[in-house]
Order: structure tokens, then C-alpha cells, then sequence
């Protein structure tokens, strides 16, 4: 009677005390993440300090709402597990060229509001496509975003990318000490003490922070207490066939990322992810960005690092992370408590980074425990895969001489590590019939009930 009644822990709703400083955490963690490209594609606009702060406050007003839909669900939309929404980088590249060409924002926002059109419509293709993971590929792809975090976690730790204090004693010293207290109250503590670790050595990191001067309240105190998010505050978008497309591909490429991101999440909540679900996902990556291209913003996908935070916590709820949603809406609607997370300095957030994107590597390992290594072209498969994946992060110019409308794909390691792995594990075993690849899956899904 007890297992016919007992929760799963994804859809455990946690107690207040526990829900809020869980949820603030996952905030911490994804903050800089999310403001980054307004105020990277701001800039490239070159919008006045007024009109910058409303592309934050948009972005996170929108994370917040994209968030809860994707943790809650409604109707065919939200994967119903513990991911938090931000703004996609993959689009960047389209922004920023289209900002040089002397495009305007409006057609920013049709090409965005077509691509999560877009992005709906192609979920359920999408979808199928989980018969081409089986654990080969899935370790491989979750190893290379986990490779693909810590790049960002050093950077963080440095002090930030291009930051002049790049790798100051200072910023080394303050990593040192969130690592340090997040490792320390993982040994001593036990139950939510442990559960907040993260929390606790980002606020240490930060107070170290603050006694060292190392934080600048200036931008507190320019920050607005209210700002209404509008939609169309800019004006009504603009569509022009040529950056559709180019936002189109976009799309195709956050699909791909996030397939990859969802069944890592599924490994990490013991909630294997199945064809149904990773459609509702995928397509609420689409309709988020349909919601960004209407509140001024840009197109969403589901944010990897956080999956980190819940295979280090432990927390698997996802009405924590829809708590996290409401913050982040908060923030939106009041800039000045968001200028507070955003004087955090890089230093403090890498700390935590270092622990986090080292946990998602780490399951992407676990998961290939479960393939038979014994088959030579099986470790071809996921040696060509890493070795494609680390491509961007270590010669970041490699495909310069290609067409342009390749760098959705190729500046990205986790697309590059996907196909590759996909296609190789297709070549060397033979998935392609749905009977063997659905073969494999049961055998995994057996293997992994039985760890």
C-alpha cells in the first residue's frame, strides 16, 4: 500500500523552510548565464544603460515564466522534471552578425518568434530521435556538456572571461575557499545542511568577497525597485526570410542540446525519460522562445549546469527549481534585488562551478559503465565523439573558413559530440532497425533498475 502511495522524489514538494534557499541556489547558479547574452547583444545594438537593464529584466521575467511551465507542465508542454530555463548562446553568434549588418532588434524578434514556431512544430521528430541514444551515445554527449561547463567553471574561477584580474591570487584565493566550505559541509553535515552546500559556500565566498573590496554596489544603487516587463516594448517584430532561417538552424541546434541535457537529468532524477516526455520538452524549448521573441528577449533553452546542482544536492524536486521560476520572475519585476545576485563576483560563482559541471562529466562516465568496452568500436565511438566535442573549447577558430550558416553547429561541442556519436554508433552497431535499438534501451532501463 506504501508504494502504490510514495512520491517520487522529482514530484516531492518540499516544505518552505527547505523549498526557498534550495530554489535560491539554482538561481545563484544559472544567474550570470542568464544575463549574459542580453548584455552581450545589447551591447552589440548599442542600447543606452536604460534600455540594456530592460533586456535583463526581460530575460529573466521570461526565464521565470518558461521555467515553471517546462518544471509544471501543462496540456503537451513542460518535461515535468527539475530544469531551469535561460537564455540559449547558440543564438549569439546570429545576434551579434545581424547587429553588424545593421539589422535592427524587431527583426531580431520575428526570427526569434518563427523559430520557436518552428521549434513546436519539429518537437515530435525530435522526439524519435531518443531511439539513436542508447548508453554510448548518451555517456558520451553528457561527458562532453560536463567538459563543456568546467571550461565555463575555470573561466568563472579566473575571474571571469577577459576580466583583467584574470587569474589575480585574489580570485584564486576566494575559488580556494568556496571549494573548500562546499567539500568541508558535504563530510561534516548530513540531511539539508548538505543539501545547501552550494548556498552556503557562495555566501561565504561572497561576505570573503565583500572584506576584500572585490564588490561593487553601484550598480544596486542605480537599479530601479519596479520595472513592468511588456511585451513588444521595442515595437512589432519584423520577418525576414533570411534570419528565420539562420534562427531556424538555431533551433535545430538547441534541440539537439537539449536531448542531451534531458536524458542526463532523467539519469541524475532515477526518471528515465521516454518519447512522450522529451517531446513535451523539447517542445516547451520552442514555445519559451516564442514567449522570448514577444517579451523582448531571445530564444530559451534548458540551462546544463543546474543539472549539476541536483546530482550534487541530491534534490531531485521540481517544484524547487519552479520555485526558482517565481525568483527569477521576481527579479524581473524588481531590478534591484537582481543587481544584488549580479555583484557576485566570477571568482565565487567558480568555486561552486569547479564541483557542479565536474558532477555532470562524472554521470556522463557513470552512464558508460553500462557499455561493453570489450567491442573495440564502441571506445572508437566515444573517442571520436570527445575529440570532436573539445573542438570549439580548444581551437575555437578551427571551422573559421567554413560558411557562416555552419557556426550554429560547429562552434558548438555538444552538437559536434552528439552527431558524431549518433552517426558512429550507427555505423559500428547497426541501430538503425527500431527492434534493435529498442532492444537496447529495455536492456539499459533492466541495467540501470538493477544498480
Amino acid at each position: 500500500m506504501s508504494n502504490a502511495t510514495e512520491v517520487h522524489a522529482v514530484d516531492e514538494v518540499l516544505p518552505w523552510s527547505r523549498m526557498i534557499p534550495v530554489s535560491l541556489q539554482h538561481v545563484l547558479v544559472m544567474y550570470a548565464g542568464a544575463i549574459a547574452v542580453p548584455l552581450i547583444v545589447g551591447s552589440a545594438f548599442k542600447l543606452p544603460p536604460t534600455q540594456l537593464a530592460f533586456l535583463v529584466n526581460a530575460d529573466l521575467f521570461s526565464c521565470g515564466v518558461v521555467t515553471l511551465i517546462q518544471c509544471i507542465g501543462f496540456w503537451k508542454f513542460g518535461i515535468r522534471l527539475p530544469v531551469i530555463m535561460g537564455v540559449t548562446f547558440a543564438a549569439v553568434g546570429p545576434m551579434v552578425a545581424m547587429a553588424n549588418a545593421g539589422q535592427g532588434l524587431l527583426t531580431i524578434y520575428g526570427a526569434v518568434i518563427s523559430s520557436g514556431v518552428f521549434g513546436i512544430l519539429i518537437a515530435p521528430v525530435f522526439g524519435r530521435l531518443i531511439r539513436f541514444f542508447p548508453p554510448l551515445v548518451t555517456g558520451t554527449v553528457i561527458t562532453v556538456i560536463g567538459v563543456s561547463l568546467l571550461e565555463v567553471g575555470v573561466n568563472w574561477a579566473g575571474g571571469g572571461f577577459g576580466a583583467k584580474d584574470f587569474g589575480a591570487p585574489q580570485n584564486l584565493m576566494i575559488v580556494a575557499i568556496v571549494l573548500a566550505a562546499i567539500l568541508l559541509i558535504n563530510k561534516l553535515t548530513t540531511g539539508f545542511l548538505a543539501n545547501i552546500a552550494v548556498l552556503s559556500g557562495l555566501v561565504i565566498g561572497y561576505v570573503v568577497a565583500v572584506l576584500l573590496g572585490l564588490v561593487s554596489f553601484a550598480d544596486i544603487d542605480k537599479a530601479q525597485w519596479f520595472g513592468l516587463v511588456l511585451p513588444f516594448r521595442f515595437g512589432f517584430p519584423q520577418f525576414e526570410i533570411g534570419s528565420i532561417v539562420s534562427f531556424c538552424l538555431v533551433m535545430v541546434v538547441t534541440l539537439t542540446e537539449s536531448t542531451g541535457m534531458f536524458l542526463a537529468l532523467g539519469e541524475v532524477c532515477n526518471r528515465p525519460i521516454d518519447h512522450v516526455s522529451l517531446v513535451r520538452g523539447l517542445r516547451t524549448d520552442g514555445l519559451g522562445t516564442v514567449i522570448g521573441g514577444l517579451f523582448n528577449t531571445f530564444p530559451y533553452t534548458s540551462f546544463s549546469q543546474n543539472v549539476g546542482l541536483v546530482g550534487m544536492t541530491g534534490i531531485r524536486s521540481r517544484w524547487a527549481v519552479a520555485g526558482a521560476g517565481v525568483i527569477l520572475i521576481v527579479f524581473g519585476l524588481f531590478p534591484k534585488m537582481g543587481a544584488i545576485v549580479a555583484s557576485i563576483p566570477q571568482a565565487v560563482l567558480g568555486g561552486a562551478g569547479l564541483c557542479m559541471f565536474g558532477m555532470v562529466a562524472a554521470t556522463g562516465v557513470k552512464i558508460l559503465q553500462r557499455v561493453d568496452f570489450e567491442h573495440r568500436a564502441n571506445l572508437l565511438t566515444v573517442a571520436v565523439s570527445l575529440g570532436m566535442g573539445v573542438i570549439p573549447m580548444v581551437a575555437p577558430t578551427f571551422f573559421h573558413a567554413l560558411p557562416r550558416w555552419t557556426a550554429s553547429f560547429t562552434h558548438s561541442g555538444i552538437t559536434l559530440a552528439a552527431l558524431t556519436a549518433v552517426l558512429l554508433n550507427a555505423l559500428f552497431n547497426h541501430v538503425g532497425s527500431t527492434a534493435e535499438v529498442e532492444h537496447e534501451l529495455a536492456k539499459s532501463a533492466h541495467d540501470a533498475g538493477s544498480e
